[in-house]
Protein backbone atom coordinates (compact mmCIF):
# COMPACT_ATOMS: atom_id res chain seq x y z
CA UNK A 1 0.00 0.00 0.00
CA UNK A 2 1.12 3.51 -1.22
CA UNK A 3 0.69 6.60 0.52
CA UNK A 4 -0.62 9.70 -1.00
CA UNK A 5 0.66 12.95 -0.35
CA UNK A 6 -1.65 16.11 -1.11
CA UNK A 7 -0.09 19.31 -2.52
CA UNK A 8 -2.01 22.32 -3.03
CA UNK A 9 -0.63 25.55 -5.73
CA UNK A 10 -1.89 28.04 -7.07
CA UNK A 11 -1.10 27.97 -10.55
CA UNK A 12 0.18 25.62 -12.78
CA UNK A 13 3.93 26.68 -13.05
CA UNK A 14 4.59 26.15 -9.53
CA UNK A 15 2.66 22.46 -9.77
CA UNK A 16 5.03 21.86 -12.99
CA UNK A 17 8.15 22.57 -11.66
CA UNK A 18 7.50 20.05 -8.23
CA UNK A 19 6.46 17.42 -10.59
CA UNK A 20 9.48 17.98 -12.79
CA UNK A 21 11.64 17.72 -9.58
CA UNK A 22 9.86 14.99 -8.46
CA UNK A 23 10.10 13.06 -11.39
CA UNK A 24 14.28 13.68 -11.05
CA UNK A 25 13.91 11.91 -7.43
CA UNK A 26 12.90 8.69 -9.42
CA UNK A 27 8.83 9.26 -8.49
CA UNK A 28 7.35 8.12 -11.72
CA UNK A 29 5.07 10.45 -13.26
CA UNK A 30 2.39 7.75 -13.26
CA UNK A 31 2.11 8.17 -9.32
CA UNK A 32 1.37 12.23 -9.50
CA UNK A 33 -2.44 13.38 -10.54
CA UNK A 34 -3.55 16.78 -10.65
CA UNK A 35 -7.06 17.70 -10.42
CA UNK A 36 -8.63 21.43 -11.18
CA UNK A 37 -11.97 22.45 -10.79
CA UNK A 38 -12.48 25.27 -13.68
CA UNK A 39 -8.94 25.35 -15.11
CA UNK A 40 -8.02 23.12 -17.74
CA UNK A 41 -4.75 21.58 -17.47
CA UNK A 42 -2.05 21.16 -20.30
CA UNK A 43 1.29 19.69 -19.07
CA UNK A 44 0.35 18.52 -15.90
CA UNK A 45 -0.63 14.56 -15.71
CA UNK A 46 -4.56 14.51 -14.85
CA UNK A 47 -6.15 12.07 -12.38
CA UNK A 48 -8.62 9.62 -13.25
CA UNK A 49 -11.82 9.39 -12.72
CA UNK A 50 -11.82 7.40 -10.20
CA UNK A 51 -9.36 9.58 -8.54
CA UNK A 52 -11.10 12.56 -8.77
CA UNK A 53 -14.62 11.14 -7.58
CA UNK A 54 -12.70 9.69 -4.89
CA UNK A 55 -13.01 6.48 -4.60
CA UNK A 56 -10.68 5.70 -1.83
CA UNK A 57 -12.75 7.40 0.42
CA UNK A 58 -15.84 5.37 -0.53
CA UNK A 59 -13.68 2.28 0.06
CA UNK A 60 -13.26 2.77 2.78
CA UNK A 61 -16.53 3.94 4.08
CA UNK A 62 -17.81 0.63 2.82
CA UNK A 63 -14.99 -1.71 4.51
CA UNK A 64 -15.94 0.67 7.96
CA UNK A 65 -19.52 -0.07 7.47
CA UNK A 66 -18.76 -3.80 6.86
CA UNK A 67 -16.62 -3.77 9.36
CA UNK A 68 -19.39 -2.43 12.18
CA UNK A 69 -22.27 -5.04 10.38
CA UNK A 70 -19.85 -7.79 11.48
CA UNK A 71 -19.36 -6.85 14.89
CA UNK A 72 -23.33 -6.23 15.73
CA UNK A 73 -23.87 -9.64 14.00
CA UNK A 74 -21.01 -11.41 15.64
CA UNK A 75 -22.64 -9.70 19.25
CA UNK A 76 -26.40 -10.69 18.82
CA UNK A 77 -25.01 -14.36 17.40
CA UNK A 78 -22.95 -14.04 21.01
CA UNK A 79 -26.33 -13.13 23.13
CA UNK A 80 -28.29 -15.69 20.98
CA UNK A 81 -25.94 -18.72 21.64
CA UNK A 82 -25.33 -17.40 25.20
CA UNK A 83 -28.90 -17.75 26.12
CA UNK A 84 -29.10 -21.69 24.62
CA UNK A 85 -26.06 -22.23 25.99
CA UNK A 86 -24.13 -22.90 22.87
CA UNK A 87 -20.36 -22.13 24.18
CA UNK A 88 -19.11 -23.02 20.99
CA UNK A 89 -20.85 -20.53 19.26
CA UNK A 90 -20.38 -18.03 21.51
CA UNK A 91 -16.25 -18.44 21.65
CA UNK A 92 -16.64 -17.95 18.08
CA UNK A 93 -18.52 -14.66 18.16
CA UNK A 94 -16.43 -13.79 20.71
CA UNK A 95 -13.45 -14.06 18.72
CA UNK A 96 -14.95 -12.79 15.56
CA UNK A 97 -15.71 -9.78 17.80
CA UNK A 98 -12.13 -9.44 18.80
CA UNK A 99 -10.88 -9.47 14.84
CA UNK A 100 -13.15 -6.64 13.81
CA UNK A 101 -12.83 -4.27 17.03
CA UNK A 102 -8.87 -4.65 16.47
CA UNK A 103 -8.82 -4.78 12.70
CA UNK A 104 -11.05 -1.08 12.90
CA UNK A 105 -8.78 -0.34 15.36
CA UNK A 106 -5.92 -0.98 13.66
CA UNK A 107 -7.17 0.56 10.07
CA UNK A 108 -8.41 4.12 12.34
CA UNK A 109 -5.73 4.89 13.98
CA UNK A 110 -2.48 3.36 12.18
CA UNK A 111 -3.45 4.45 8.31
CA UNK A 112 -3.76 8.63 7.56
CA UNK A 113 -6.53 9.71 6.33
CA UNK A 114 -7.28 12.97 3.61
CA UNK A 115 -9.63 12.99 1.38
CA UNK A 116 -10.53 15.22 -1.47
CA UNK A 117 -13.96 16.70 0.52
CA UNK A 118 -11.17 18.63 2.41
CA UNK A 119 -9.67 20.35 -0.44
CA UNK A 120 -13.49 21.73 -2.17
CA UNK A 121 -12.80 25.46 -1.27
CA UNK A 122 -8.98 25.47 -2.55
CA UNK A 123 -10.39 23.64 -5.83
CA UNK A 124 -13.54 25.90 -6.32
CA UNK A 125 -10.74 29.28 -6.32
CA UNK A 126 -9.05 27.69 -9.24
CA UNK A 127 -6.15 26.45 -6.79
CA UNK A 128 -4.40 22.72 -8.38
CA UNK A 129 -4.40 20.01 -6.06
CA UNK A 130 -1.26 17.23 -6.25
CA UNK A 131 -1.63 13.81 -5.55
CA UNK A 132 1.92 11.95 -5.43
CA UNK A 133 1.77 8.59 -4.69
CA UNK A 134 5.44 7.00 -2.82
CA UNK A 135 5.81 4.48 -0.80
CA UNK A 136 5.89 4.79 3.18
CA UNK A 137 9.96 5.24 3.57
CA UNK A 138 9.76 8.44 1.30
CA UNK A 139 6.93 10.21 2.73
CA UNK A 140 8.80 12.31 4.77
CA UNK A 141 11.64 12.95 2.12
CA UNK A 142 9.27 14.09 -0.22
CA UNK A 143 7.27 16.55 1.94
CA UNK A 144 10.32 17.61 3.33
CA UNK A 145 11.52 18.23 -0.63
CA UNK A 146 8.30 20.04 -1.63
CA UNK A 147 8.20 22.07 1.81
CA UNK A 148 11.56 23.48 1.38
CA UNK A 149 11.98 24.12 -2.27
CA UNK A 150 8.62 25.66 -3.03
CA UNK A 151 6.94 27.69 -0.01
CA UNK A 152 4.49 28.63 -2.14
CA UNK A 153 3.24 24.70 -1.91
CA UNK A 154 0.56 24.07 0.65
CA UNK A 155 1.14 20.98 2.60
CA UNK A 156 -2.53 18.69 2.59
CA UNK A 157 -1.84 15.73 4.21
CA UNK A 158 -1.43 12.00 3.73
CA UNK A 159 -3.71 9.47 3.12
CA UNK A 160 -3.45 5.30 1.70
CA UNK A 161 -3.66 4.57 -1.86
CA UNK A 162 -3.66 1.04 -3.75
CA UNK A 163 -1.47 0.95 -6.85
CA UNK A 164 -3.35 -1.76 -8.01
CA UNK A 165 -6.74 -0.45 -8.40
CA UNK A 166 -6.08 2.36 -9.80
CA UNK A 167 -7.73 4.84 -6.86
Amino acid sequence: MLRRLFFLFPDEKHAQSVVDELINQNIPEQRMHAITHGVKLTSLPEATELQKRDTAFRVEQLLWKANLLLFAVALLIMIASLAAAEWFWSGFALITMLISFFAGQQFVARIPDVHLTEFTDALSHGEILLMVDVPLYRVAEIENLVHKQHPEAAVGGTSWTMDAFGI
